[in-house]
């Protein structure tokens, strides 16, 4: 079991943080894997209804990224959007027993410490701040 903790929020639709995310951690050295496509599940499942959108129009999406580097991982990244707005998520586990050393080296890749990257906010520990 694990808990998500969002560090980011964008201003924008799910498919484009998804390529954004992809590009960063790939030019920082991380090996990403895709394991699940929330759109891509519903399908096998069209009479199940969206709790925001009903069963037509849903534009939620969940994304869920194993991220390796080198030899360590993995660390589970969650992609999150809905309505043009996308949380980027670190599954941590409950136990304790993650690895922060490489889930830091995620947080530096991605959030942006350059203005050209469309981000509305960063969240840290429940902290907000306007990047």
């Amino acid at each position: 079991m694990s808990a998500l903790l969002p560090f980011l929020v964008f201003d924008q639709p799910c498919d484009q943080v998804l390529t954004l995310v992809n590009e960063q951690l790939k030019r920082a050295g991380f090996r990403v894997v895709q394991t699940f496509d929330l759109q891509v599940a519903r399908l096998t499942h069209p009479d199940c209804p969206c709790p925001h959108h009903g069963a037509t129009d849903c534009n939620c999406q969940m994304i869920v990224l194993l991220i390796y580097q080198k030899k360590i991982g993995p660390v589970t990244l969650v992609v999150h959007g809905q309505d043009g707005q996308t949380w980027i998520s670190l599954a941590i586990p409950i136990n304790g027993h993650s690895n922060q050393r490489l889930e830091a080296a995620i947080r530096r890749a991605l959030v942006p410490h350059r203005t050209d990257i469309p981000v509305s906010t960063e969240v840290t520990h429940e902290t907000r701040s306007t990047i």
